[in-house]
Parts: structure tokens; sequence; C-alpha cells
């Protein structure tokens, strides 16, 4: 929900494309050919709801398909727009590229407000919508793959997979025409969480160059750092309880629909969550000074400020009253392109959405891989690399001449199951694209920061599959 003073969301992502590619030497209409919206199809159905029928609509964009399938997530929300889609849309085919994921840009969406609709109705909708797209191509394993967003999870995902797999019961790879699944439906450990995981995973690699957390006027690790967060949905939740209980970052603030909640010393976020998922918002919290205008906490001095909630909540009009360091954009396209060109002058650093919260595609990649191969990971080489620890640990036990504790063999011998698999591919996807991101900062003289870096990564990445496609 942008503010009216500003551009349009789907402007801002435009704008920021726009001064990336200015850095470049693109053939002529190659950037026009990347910003483009390929299409976006716009559904409106019938659902026969409480003794008479209801019109929904929605929208499913493909932005790029220099990559196939497509990929995005579909949000259900009251305030969902085309514009917003195809802004959404496009932050997907960047983020795939920034994290070499081979998929091109969806987005889908419903205006609808969840919270209005018992459960049975939902999957009602939900299955219905599922049909509309498959009429058209736009759920397919091979072509368009959605995932879980805003108002959506993996309840949504097993009845849209089901669904699928009813509308076409002869695809062997039925599973894999949407990830975020259930587990039991061919989901992956560790997905649920992918996104704030690799926001921590992000921010961990930025921590890791001293020069850019210099930059921020910071020095060290994430320990001891403060955080104020803007959300407590899935992404803000995740990434704050792994941030606090792992590496040792003092959230000192959380903002949420009914206010915000502040605590200097630190919040428990586990607690606050619970609290939230008992009484519907933050009010009320134990040991903490509730704020019923939780806006201006925003502003609120910090090292690190988090905004996991909407787009378009840092503008021209709060940007020079924040006060964090860093800002970590674990939400899609929190700043908007006005804040993010005056909090560059004031040298608030910017870690972009689009390369820290490209978790979650990440390891839909890696659900929609293993639905395709039909097998979990880790089952062919776990008990191999338990027999060849067993073996050192016997090599060791030899050498010195005395057993190994049961505890150091367990460490030594255990195999690598799928949960941890997944978040080493993770970890490593995080690491080896900020380096890239950083080395293209730090060598170019006309990059002047870590979002044009960023966008540069992408647009030269799909350029090259659009010029090797001869288009």
């Amino acid at each position: 929900m942008q503010n009216s003073n500003e551009p349009t969301f789907r402007e801002n992502v435009d704008r920021m494309f726009d001064r990336a590619a200015a850095t470049l030497d693109l053939p002529m209409g190659l950037a026009d050919q990347i910003r483009t919206c390929n299409g976006v199809y716009q559904v409106k159905f019938g659902v026969e709801l409480r003794g008479g029928y209801q019109v929904i609509t929605g929208w499913r964009a493909v932005h790029s398909e220099h990559q196939l399938p497509v990929k995005g997530g579909i949000r259900y929300a009251y305030f969902a727009n085309q514009e917003e889609v195809e802004a959404l849309a496009a932050l997907m085919s960047y983020k795939c590229a920034i994290v070499d994921v081979p998929f091109g840009g969806s987005k889908g969406a419903l205006r609808i407000r969840p919270k209005d609709y018992t459960e049975e109705e939902l999957e009602h909708i939900t299955r219905r919508f599922t049909s509309e797209l498959a009429k058209r191509g736009l759920i397919n394993p091979g072509l368009n793959v959605p995932a879980p967003d805003m108002g959506t999870g993996e309840r949504e995902m097993a009845w849209m997979a089901d669904e699928y797999r009813q509308l076409f019961p002869n695809d062997i790879n039925g599973f894999g025409c949407v990830t975020g699944k259930p587990v039991s439906m061919g989901g992956i450990l560790g997905r649920t969480e992918a996104t704030g995981r690799g926001v921590q995973y992000g921010m961990r690699e930025f921590f890791r160059h001293p020069d850019d957390v210099k930059s921020a006027g910071l020095t060290g690790d994430l320990g001891g750092k403060t955080m104020v967060v803007q959300g407590l949905g899935n992404v803000g939740y995740h990434a704050s309880k792994f941030f606090s209980e792992e590496d040792g970052v003092k959230i000192t603030a959380v903002i949420e629909r009914d206010g915000a909640v502040i605590n200097d010393d630190g919040l428990n976020i586990e607690k606050l969550y619970q609290h939230k998922l008992d009484t519907g918002g933050v009010k009320g919290f134990a040991g903490a000074q509730h704020m019923e205008d939780g806006a201006p906490i925003l502003e609120k001095e910090c090292d690190i400020l988090l905004p996991a909630a909407m787009e378009g909540q840092i503008t021209r009009e709060n940007a020079d009253r924040i006060k964090a360091k860093i800002i970590a954009e674990a939400a899609n396209g929190p700043v908007t392109f006005n804040a993010d060109q005056s909090l560059r002058e004031r040298g608030v650093v910017i870690v972009p959405d689009a390369y820290l919260n490209a978790g979650g595609v990440t390891v839909s990649y890696f659900e929609w891989i293993k639905n395709l191969s039909h097998i979990r990971f880790g089952r062919m080489e776990r008990r191999y690399e338990e027999a060849k620890g067993r073996a050192l640990v016997e090599a060791i036990e030899e050498a010195i001449g005395k057993k190994v504790s049961d505890s150091i063999t367990q460490r030594l011998i255990q195999g690598a199951d799928e949960l941890t698999l997944v978040r080493s591919g993770l970890d490593d996807t995080m690491r080896e694209s900020y380096n890239t991101i950083a080395e293209i900062y730090r060598t170019r003289d006309n990059v002047e920061d870590l979002r044009t870096a960023a966008f540069v990564l992408a647009i030269e990445k799909i350029a090259h599959s659009y010029s090797s496609m001869e288009l």
C-alpha cells in the first residue's frame, strides 16, 4: 500500500532497474525487453458461498520467460492489484537471476481478505482459482510454479497441488506444480522458514566483510547489535528468532498492525510470537512498552532496521528520520526509490530485497528438483557418509590407541539429512550471491550501492539468456 506522494510500487522497481541498466552497455531495446512484463492474466470467477454467488478477482503475471518454468508466490490480500502483482513478478525475475536459480519471474494474487472466510470456503476458492490457472498453463511443473506468499501457506499449496493432480492425473511430476507444500505432499524440510533463514544467512555474510560493516559505521559481527523489526509474520518471525537466538542480536522493538512493543533490554521473540497467535496482536505483551501507533518506531535508533511487512514503508517523508545504520530488506520493496536515494546520501547501508529475501525461492527450487527427481534429499548418500565417518573414527582410534567418546563418534558418523542439506545449500547460495554483488559494487566506479550492484548482476544474467536465444 503505497504512499500517495510516492511513485507506485511498479514504478519504484522500474526506476531501480533503470538506474542499474544505465551503467551497462546493452544492445538497443534489450533493457526494455527485460523490464517489460510479458503478460498478465486477470480472472474473475464466481463461487457459490453462503447461499449465493461471490465474484472473486485474481491475477497471475509472467514477467520474464528467459528461463522456464517461471516462479513466484500467490498472495491473498484485500488490497491486491495488478500493478503490485507485476512489480512482484519483476522482482522475482531479478531475484532468481541474482541467486542463480533457473526460473523466470511470476506472481499471483487474489483480492480477498482470508479471515473473512471459513477454511472450507477458502479451500473452495483456492481450488476454483487453481482450475482457472490450469486452463491457461499458469500452473504447471514445467511452465509456471506458484508458491506461498502473504495470506497463503502450505495449506493453500496442498489444495492447489491436489486440485492440479485431479485435473491432470497422468502427470507424474504433478506435485511439482507448486512449492511450499506440506512434506507429506512432496514438500521439503526447511521451506517454511526459508525466507527468514535466508535473511539471516545474507546478513551473516555481510558481517563477514569488515569494510562493508565499517561503511555502515559498525564493527564486529552480529553479536550485540540492536535491531528493530517491522512485521512478525512468517519472514519477520523466523528472521528475528534466528538473529536473537543464534546470533546474539538484541531485538529492541517489534512493529505490528496493532502497534509496537519496545524493550531496550531485548524482546523474547518466541514468547512474543506465541502471544500474537493467542491474542491476535502484540498489545498486552508482558515486559514491554506498547505504543498504539507503531509507524514512528521505524525511526527508533538501532543498528539494523528489518522491514518485513509491506512495500513502501520507508518513503521520502520519513527517510530523513530513520536512525538505523543498516536497513535489511526482508520484505519486498519496503524502501521507495526516493527514500533509497535520501538514505544513501546519509550513509545508510541498504542490503536489498532482491538479494536478501531470496531464501524462499532458493529452497523452492530445491523442492521442485526433489519433486521432479522423485527422491528426497540425502537418501542416496546418507549411509555412505555414515560409513566413511565410522571408518574415520576407527582410524583415529587406531592412531591414538584409545576409544573416541560416543558424542564425538556420533558427530563424525552422522550423515547429512534433508534439512541439513537444504540449509547448507541455502547458506552457500546466499554467501556466493553476496560476494558476487559486493565484487560488482567494489570494482565498478559507476555502481554506487549494493542495490544497484544486485540489479546489475540480474540484468547481466538475464541479458545473457536473451542474447543466447538471439532475441
